[in-house]
């Protein structure tokens, strides 16, 4: 795995409320203490700015991914590790974002069970869906392609989010 002092994308995909976002802002924390340079692009985050123009069809979806793709890799190769939580349901998407990485993409399959994620439920969208408020939520009535061969697969079901931090920077600093 590539050295990720010199700047690398750290993509951690995953279904709703699988933990990505906590897990990214954990991570975050981590590299600020060892003086890293590093930025989360969080994904509801970026909605609300880079990508408010795109919708949730399968190809505003893509759209966002390589966007926020763009800006990662823009980073990375400035020395920044971006830390992208962001569902990114499609395998064609991220492979064209790893592709433009050279490299400099790591690929976290945050791989938490549908059953924890609806426990969890972070903001609603498990509830709205089963109460038919909405339509389309990823790996329940939308599609979501899980990472084949991600170099790093979480399962923070089988964790704590410290075992979970750890096992993410361990594996990032070998």
């Amino acid at each position: 795995m590539r050295d990720v002092t010199e700047g690398a994308t750290v993509w951690l995909t995953g279904l709703p409320s699988s933990g990505k976002t906590t897990l990214a802002y954990a991570l975050e924390k981590k590299f600020i203490e060892a003086g890293q340079r590093v930025e989360v692009l969080d994904g509801d985050v970026i909605r609300e700015s880079l990508t408010a123009d795109l919708g949730l069809s399968a190809e505003d979806r893509r759209t966002n991914v390589m966007r926020i793709g763009f800006v990662a890799e823009l980073l990375s190769r400035n020395g920044v590790v971006a830390i992208c939580p962001v569902i990114a349901p499609y395998r064609e998407a991220r492979a064209a974002v790893r592709e433009r990485h050279e490299g400099r993409f790591i690929e976290v399959h945050v791989a938490t069970p549908v059953e924890l994620c609806s426990e969890r439920d972070v903001k609603g969208l498990y509830a709205k869906q089963r109460d038919g408020i909405i339509t389309g939520l990823t790996g329940v009535d939308d599609p979501y392609e899980a990472p084949e061969h991600p170099e790093i697969r979480i399962d923070t079901s089988a964790m704590t989010l410290d075992e979970s931090v750890e096992v993410l920077w361990q594996a990032l600093h070998p």
